[in-house]
């Protein structure tokens, strides 16, 4: 039987490799403020640039309908938007969204992600129910 934790050199091999894993936890966890304020700038101005895009390819009714599902489900109405988003930057919407167009999509996309639930009941029979 073999103790690698016996062996001096690699005792020292992961001692480093753990004190590595730490630091590197430390510091992603400790980032300075100047790399947080890039990032959440960055974020800021992606979701600004999403809006604008949206802005351009629906219509206000149709963005209003969005907005009513993303009170509702967010995770949804981003994953919508990013279908539209996507479906635009392909060219395969030229002109802007309608309501009407977007409950159809809203349709093809819950019946591509419906849920299959099955209820199955089963009945114990008592003690006291007769067979006859």
């Amino acid at each position: 039987m073999i103790l690698y934790w016996a062996d001096p050199e690699l005792e020292a091999i992961r001692q480093r490799r753990m004190q590595e894993l730490m630091a590197q936890r430390g510091m992603g966890s400790q980032q300075n403020p100047e790399q947080q304020k890039a990032q959440e700038e960055a974020k800021r101005e992606a979701e600004e640039r999403r809006q604008m895009m949206l802005t351009q390819i629906l219509s206000s009714e149709a963005r209003e309908r969005l907005a009513r599902i993303a009170l509702v489900k967010p995770e949804k109405a981003r994953g919508v938007e990013d279908v539209i988003i996507r479906s635009a930057q392909m060219g395969h919407i030229v002109e802007k969204v309608t309501e009407e167009r977007l409950i159809s999509l809203l349709e093809q996309i819950n019946n591509q992600t419906a849920k299959q639930t099955k209820v199955t009941i089963q009945r114990r029979r008592s003690v006291l129910e007769d067979d006859d």
